[in-house]
């Protein structure tokens, strides 16, 4: 199989593609043919050396999602046949032709969703719903507030929770994605060019503030967070892009009884996993099927550019997923 590789930590210069040996999928586990894979930021921190993969996963080779067939069963394995469409989410691994899975981390693709926009499902939906809903315990008809509203994750973050039926408010240093982003259901537009946007939160809720936020640039952006937030706001950090320290003004921390909580998916034990791709199944590919949320695609390129993936990724000017293309049919 073709794969790309880390050659060593750098810029994207020192992505490889070069061919390995096929895996074969142990007792439980399945095989995957990939067609598409997606490209997150993580990876990109992965290359310069600042995200290493967790252990048993491959060290050099990035990739946390995909979207291919089954092509291949390990002893044990019950819920899938060869052939079946299939996608989900991985620790690593996934910029490779071929890629092995426990099956219970493997979810099935709608028939009414094409193998592109499958790929730009599971890191964007899964993470965004787990953080608004599993964990910031997001209630039909509250308001929201999704940093990074152009981003993968904000683009899905928006339409889900327009799905609940509440009050979308995006933040974005550009203003051409908060435009892009009304079409998902994005109520107000902040453009935050300066970090600088709870008061325009504030005036846009009637000075009520909101009850989630979904925090994907960190830094002093969660500064912003505590003040524009209701009183029992609940804070969910899930990106550091704008830094990992900032000074938080801790007694509106109490007077507000708010609650901040940090997650990530990658580094969840199995048990974890598994549930994430049933919550995948049945919470998120019903939306997806109905057209009450859809993938949003930016560019895609062939595995052999990942380089140029990630210099476009890394230039900042993306709305929506970028994915690469094994080529696979």
């Amino acid at each position: 199989m073709r794969a790309v590789v880390i050659r060593e930590p750098g810029g994207p210069e020192v992505l490889e593609l070069r061919e390995l040996p096929s895996p074969s999928p142990p007792h439980g586990h399945v095989r995957i043919r990939t067609r598409y894979v997606g490209v997150n930021r993580a990876d990109l921190l992965q290359r310069l050396g600042a995200y290493p993969a967790p252990a048993g996963v491959p060290r050099d080779i990035p990739g946390l999602e995909y979207v291919g067939v089954v092509d291949a069963l390990g002893e044990g394995t019950r819920r899938f046949q060869i052939g079946e469409r299939v996608f989900g989410l991985v620790a690593g691994g996934a910029y490779a032709e071929q890629l092995v899975v426990h099956e219970d981390e493997v979810a099935r693709v709608p028939a009414s969703l094409s193998d592109e926009d499958a790929a730009a499902v599971p890191e964007a939906f899964v993470t965004a719903y787990d953080a608004l809903v599993v964990r910031g315990g997001l209630q039909p008809g509250e308001r929201v507030l999704v940093s990074a509203a152009g981003s993968g994750v904000g683009t899905a973050a928006v339409q889900i929770a327009r799905a609940l039926g509440c009050m979308v408010i995006g933040t974005s240093r550009t203003a051409s994605k908060l435009e892009r982003a009304r079409a998902l259901g994005l109520d107000v537009a902040i453009e935050a060019q300066d970090g600088v946007f709870a008061k325009a939160v504030l005036a846009a809720t009637g000075g009520a503030g909101v009850d989630v936020v979904l925090e994907l640039v960190g830094g002093r952006y969660v500064a912003e967070d505590v003040e524009a937030c209701a009183s029992l706001g609940r804070v969910v950090l899930v990106g550091l892009t704008g830094g990992r320290g900032c000074e938080l003004d801790l007694g509106t921390v109490l007077r507000k009884r708010l609650t901040l909580t940090g997650t990530v998916l990658r580094s969840r034990p199995l048990h974890e996993k598994i549930a994430a791709a049933r919550l995948l199944e049945r919470n998120l590919v019903p939306w997806l099927s109905a057209g009450r949320v859809r993938a949003c695609i930016d560019r895609v390129f062939p595995l052999a550019e990942a380089a140029a993936a990630h210099a476009h990724v890394a230039a900042d000017a993306t709305f929506g997923k970028v994915l690469l293309s094994t080529g696979a049919t």
